[in-house]
């Protein structure tokens, strides 16, 4: 694989890991949240491989991204994750019946000055 590729996955995914970082206790956010933040509009699918390539134990709050539906998404198996949702109402966070969590209560409200505070730190890192 070539070596520029890899040291930019690592930068994106770095770059994701810390928009994530950034989720409060108790709150949540989307992938294509997290996407904006990240530099990365329109790509909350590079969301979820970055948060899936995490290492097991990683203290990257993970499980505080869910989709836009507010539902955990589903693993490879088809079924959604049980220790996301554990964790989450660890937090306080709470599922509806079906499953959903209420975006409106409990989504992080960022900031146009968290987006931009995030913004400069990425260009600044890439300067």
């Amino acid at each position: 694989m070539n070596p520029r590729k890899i040291r930019a996955e690592h930068s994106t995914h770095e770059r994701i890991y810390a928009a994530v970082r950034q989720i409060p206790r108790g709150r949540v956010a989307t992938y294509g949240q997290i996407a904006v933040l990240a530099g990365l509009p329109r790509q909350p699918r590079l969301v979820g491989y970055a948060l899936h390539a995490l290492a097991r134990g990683t203290t990257v709050p993970w499980h505080r991204v869910i989709n836009a539906r507010g539902m955990v998404s589903t693993r490879a198996d088809g079924n959604p994750s049980l220790s996301q949702r554990f964790l989450l109402e660890r937090e306080g966070v709470y599922f509806d019946t079906r499953g959903r969590v209420s975006l409106d209560r409990f989504g992080w409200k960022t900031s146009r000055r968290a987006v931009t505070k995030s913004s400069r730190k990425q260009e600044n890192m890439h300067a």
